[in-house]
């Protein structure tokens, strides 16, 4: 049996001490650029269309079709209650608190997280940042940065959008096939939604997967070892990672929220 070498243990913790390090680094540096980045709007213009519009078709299908299921779950369970006109209010906070938010972000990983981290990888491959430093370009402030505050700023507005559309999606199923009183279902979600502590703090989790989704896509694939595999491996982490970092940040953002 191979027993554990000290040596190696301590290699394997000095290896993680400095990748945290490195990407610690990475995003202080990215948030930092901030005001660089608004000074170019048409840079991180195309980065916007690139990761929302073409992100917009699958957020807007999936939206619909949680907003069905939401419809029909939430009539048979408040059914039995005698609380079917309260199904508005379901609908709306279940997308507007939870699954909007963390939905849409793990769409948002799947589709254009790994785009980044491919973009990013054969730009590394092909040796493009390499020659942007040797023309003293600073590819962090030419090539992530815009991308790194394009995610954070349309993740959150394509949340909105997922919810927006389940809402409509739970209003078809619930008042036009089931019978719902239509004047109840919107009603009751107008009362029962409250701007900050519903709509404020699905927003902030908007933000928080943002700028969790985004770095995680663009660490990858700026520290991708320079091959084919390598960069299909960086991709494969970034679902992975990206999906990991959303549930963990979703219960800790909860548990804060609703204990404050």
């Amino acid at each position: 049996m191979n027993r554990l070498h000290p040596a190696r243990i301590g290699r394997a913790a000095r290896e993680h001490c400095t990748a945290i390090g490195q990407a610690t680094r990475l995003l202080l540096r990215l948030i930092g650029l901030l005001g660089a980045t608004l000074r170019r709007p048409r840079l991180m213009g195309d980065q916007i269309h690139f990761l929302g519009n073409y992100s917009l078709a699958i957020i807007g299908v999936s939206g619909l079709f949680v907003g069905f299921v939401l419809g029909l779950q939430g009539y048979y369970t408040l059914q039995r209650y005698g609380s079917a006109e309260a199904l508005g209010l379901l609908v709306a906070l279940s997308l507007v608190r939870e699954l909007g938010p963390v939905v849409t972000a793990l769409l948002f990983a799947g589709r254009a997280g790994t785009a980044l981290t491919a973009e990013i990888g054969l730009m590394k491959a092909g040796e493009q940042l390499s020659a942007m430093e040797m023309m003293a370009v600073d590819p962090v402030r030419r090539i992530l940065a815009p991308r790194f505050w394009a995610g954070v700023i349309v993740l959150p507005l394509l949340a909105a959008v997922f919810s927006a559309v389940g809402v409509i999606g739970g209003w078809i199923v619930g008042v036009l096939m089931i019978g719902v009183d239509g004047g109840a279902f919107w009603g009751q979600m107008q009362q029962g939604v409250d701007w900050w502590a519903d709509l404020g703090n699905g927003v902030l989790k908007s933000l928080v997967f943002g700028v969790a989704v985004t770095f995680v896509a663009l660490l990858q694939g700026y520290l991708a070892k320079p091959t084919p595999e390598g960069v299909s491996r960086a991709t494969t982490r970034t679902v992975v990672m990206a999906s990991l970092a959303i549930l963990g940040l979703d219960f800790l953002l909860t548990a804060t929220m609703f204990s404050i």
